[in-house]
């Protein structure tokens, strides 16, 4: 199948722009006369050519390219605006041409073309679903249904700028110590690799015993400077055997479920996952979509497999007249402030506000739990630090002090 652009002409004479998919350009003519419109031109998209890096192409394959989180959110909140003063066609036009990256902008034509060939939007987006999740195409086709779009785009924008501020948040959080403690790593085995050794060889023909701590860390220094081509292959080794095991669904489960039973991370996966279900879910019942769809849809976005089960089963329950309170209590892997919240919310029929409300709670625990965290994780990578640059140097002196007292200095 082979992509061709148009300009043609409809029975009501408006002209008509976009892209569509046939075998050769006679049958591309064919399924416009299909239509009774008249084909000024037809040539094969420029927009479905490989892009620039290397033989990726853009829109298939594993490496496909997509919209970032951070893109996504972009789009929505400029497409929110611009829907609110012009018309759907006019405004995916308007910021597929003011998109900087190649790429942005041959997904958004693409989803512009959809619309221009009479594709609802949310089906227009279908074309593109690594970039626009079914989440978001449901609310996209609610509003187009309701006649409310331009309102579900805003909703759907604040939704996705709180989850962009709060990835953002985690990886402000763990990019310091994880730098911090990546220069301590280098740091000691450099000490051990290049420095320890060639201190080590002033005691080579030391006529009495070297102590316990300095042949410790002689040995392990001759190890590693010997072997960290093996441990480091070990280690690449390891991390690769462990990302292909986690494609088991059994390994994967046993993984998250560990994960979940950890002491402060597992709290910190169940704030994070609720507090964007929560607000996910009052998102949905805004857009005025069914509970049920929304936790069918939801239970595609967890990334933990517990989560995700439970999310299943929480549908199922709800389905079967359930309240979604008593499900969230039943499956027993979300925060209580939740469940209770969601309680009251389904009590006085404020469902939407209610867990709003728990994800703004949840995501301020969030916040301040890894901030403390974070303010005590810092100091202690440089303890630990110290602790092992002292023993090296310790080590170190040990033998020196022992020559100077048999010398009597």
């Amino acid at each position: 199948m082979a992509r061709f652009a148009y300009l043609a002409v409809d029975p009501q004479g408006r002209e008509r722009r976009g892209a569509l998919d046939a075998g050769d350009e006679a049958g591309a003519a064919a399924q416009l006369g299909q239509r009774r419109w008249h084909v000024l031109s037809l040539r094969p998209d420029p927009a479905a050519a490989p892009a620039a890096v290397g033989d990726l192409r853009i829109g298939r394959g594993w490496f496909a390219a997509k919209l970032s989180a951070k893109q996504l959110a972009l789009f929505t909140r400029q497409f929110a605006s611009l829907m609110l003063v012009a018309p759907l066609e006019e405004s995916l036009r308007t910021i597929a041409r003011q998109s900087e990256k190649e790429r942005t902008r041959a997904i958004l034509a693409n989803v512009h073309a959809g619309v221009v060939e009479g594709l609802p939007l949310a089906e227009a987006m279908r074309r593109e679903e690594r970039s626009f999740p079914p989440v978001y195409r449901a609310m996209v086709a609610a509003g187009e249904s309701s006649g409310s779009l331009p309102a579900i785009a805003m909703r759907l924008a604040d939704l996705h700028e709180r989850q962009a501020a709060v990835r953002a948040k985690i990886m402000a959080a763990l990019a310091y110590p994880i730098v911090l403690s990546l220069v301590a790593i280098a740091v000691v085995a450099g000490l051990m690799i290049s420095v320890v050794p060639r201190v080590v060889e002033q005691f080579e023909n030391a006529s009495r015993q070297l102590p316990l701590l300095t042949r410790a860390v002689i040995a392990l220094s001759q190890v590693l400077a010997a072997w960290w081509w093996a441990i480091l292959l070990a280690l690449v080794l390891a991390l690769a055997g462990f990302v292909r095991a986690l494609r088991d669904p059994a390994f994967r489960r046993s993984v998250d479920a560990l994960v979940l039973r950890l002491p402060l991370v597992g709290r910190l996966v169940r704030d994070v996952h609720a507090a964007s279900l929560a607000r996910t879910l009052a998102t949905m019942i805004e857009a005025r979509l069914p509970l049920v769809e929304g936790l069918r849809l939801a239970t595609r976005t967890a990334s933990n497999t517990v989560q995700r089960e439970a999310l299943g089963a929480i549908a199922e329950k709800v389905r079967a007249g359930r309240a979604l309170s008593v499900a969230l209590r039943e499956a027993g892997t979300f925060p209580p402030l939740l469940v209770y919240l969601a309680a009251s919310g389904e009590a006085a029929g404020q469902l939407a506000a209610m867990l709003e409300r728990a994800a703004d709670y949840l995501e301020r625990e969030f916040e301040a739990f890894t901030a403390t965290a974070m303010a005590l994780l810092e100091p202690a990578i440089i303890v630990v630090m110290g602790v092992v640059v002292a023993m090296i140097i310790l080590a170190i002196l040990l033998p020196i002090l022992q020559l100077q007292n048999l010398t009597g200095l």
